[in-house]
């Protein structure tokens, strides 16, 4: 103890002999904005802040130091401060004397990316979209129906207390299976609650579904599991994780790993609107932008968690806009639109693949339909 305590008096002494500082003189140069001291002979000069009242040697070359990496590296020198530049880390910034705060929304809402109108004919010729073959559409349409007909026995069984938990995908058949088709089977999913239409497409049998959410001895999680908590590593689809959002900075780490292995291929996460409230959205976008993640946030935003509208959540512009703030690539898209969907996760696997970085796509879907399901089951 009596070591420590010596230790900690000879610490406080060189603090204070260090605080002692000598007022400035005429030592002071005064070059582009900062003055130069001479720290020590045989020590380069270093850039002292003009704002420092007086200066120290040896307190002057520890504080240059510590400031190093937060001081912008190079600056303009100029004799009009509004035309100087910042060599800021992410590239330079121009300065400025007028004081202006960033607006907190857009003069405009973000589009909504749509190829089909409200009469299912194409809104104009030559859209930008990805085109299918009559195979691929066809099967498209007949997973989606086969998803709304097997939601709504499931979700009457539940009602009628033969399973104690269902969530349906009513309204969201072609955000899912649309962007079930335009992905590959080697990309990772991992899924919220509503992604059923995803199994669905990759072979996930409806007996091996009704399995899950009865748990009865032929489920693949032994009934260990709620019901819709479905998971295949042979179909590459994570399992459902009750907490709300917590997949995302997995989805993150998951496809940084695939970055390592240099494989051809990205991770989808989905999650709700409902979910973007959560730390863990935020945690797993930043995470994925600052390691440049090959990953797809997949948000089905239809304007209500459960009861709560997204009024009620957020002030910005839906959730593409919230992609801008982490420096990730963002779209809008009709969720009720399937060649839409099917274009714009095609278009953002592309993205993530090819320049490894994560995209975020908001698909919009009507949440009428969803509202009265949800507030339904929820009391």
């Amino acid at each position: 103890m009596a070591s420590w305590g010596r230790r900690s008096s000879g610490m406080v002494h060189h603090i204070k002999a260090l605080s002692k500082v000598e007022l400035r003189g005429k030592a002071g140069e005064m070059k582009g904005g900062w003055w130069r001291y001479p720290l020590q002979p045989g020590v380069a000069s270093a850039l002292v802040p003009r704002s420092w009242p007086c200066v120290n040697t040896m307190a002057s070359l520890f504080l240059v130091q510590r400031f190093k990496s937060s001081l912008p590296q190079k600056q303009v020198e100029d004799d009009d401060d509004d035309d100087q530049d910042l060599d800021f880390p992410g590239g330079k910034v121009a300065c400025t004397s007028e004081m202006k705060f960033i607006s907190g929304s857009y003069d405009k809402r973000i589009p909504c990316y749509r190829v089909l109108g409200d009469d299912g004919e194409l809104i104009k010729d030559g859209s930008d979209f990805e085109k299918v073959n009559k195979e691929l559409a066809v099967k498209m349409y007949r997973d989606m129906v086969c998803l709304q007909i097997m939601d709504t026995f499931l979700y009457e069984a539940q009602r009628q207390g033969r399973i104690s938990f269902y969530m349906t995908s009513f309204g969201e058949e072609a955000a899912t299976i649309s962007s079930a088709a335009a992905l590959t089977k080697d990309d990772i999913i991992l899924p919220q609650y509503r992604e059923q239409g995803v199994l669905l497409w990759r072979g996930f049998t409806l007996q091996e579904i009704v399995n899950q959410c009865f748990g009865n001895k032929d489920d693949g999680g032994k009934g260990r599991q709620m019901p819709v908590h479905y998971g295949s590593s042979k179909h590459n689809f994570v399992t459902v994780s009750s907490p709300i959002a917590t997949q995302l900075p997995q989805a993150a780490g998951m496809a940084y790993s695939l970055k390592m292995d240099k494989k051809d291929a990205c991770v989808v996460a989905f999650i709700g609107d409902g979910g973007t409230s959560e730390g863990d959205f935020h945690a797993g976008l930043n995470f994925a932008a600052v390691m440049e993640a090959p990953v797809i946030f997949v948000c089905r935003n239809n304007g209500w968690a459960i009861s709560t509208p997204t009024s009620d959540q957020f002030r910005s512009d839906g959730v593409v806009v919230k992609g801008q703030a982490y420096g990730i690539p963002s779209i809008r898209v009709d969720g009720t639109d399937a060649l839409a969907v099917y274009s714009a996760i095609r278009a953002a696997r592309n993205m993530a693949i090819n320049e490894q970085r994560p995209v975020l796509v908001e698909s919009w879907t009507p949440f009428h339909i969803r509202r009265f399901h949800q507030i339904s089951f929820s009391q």
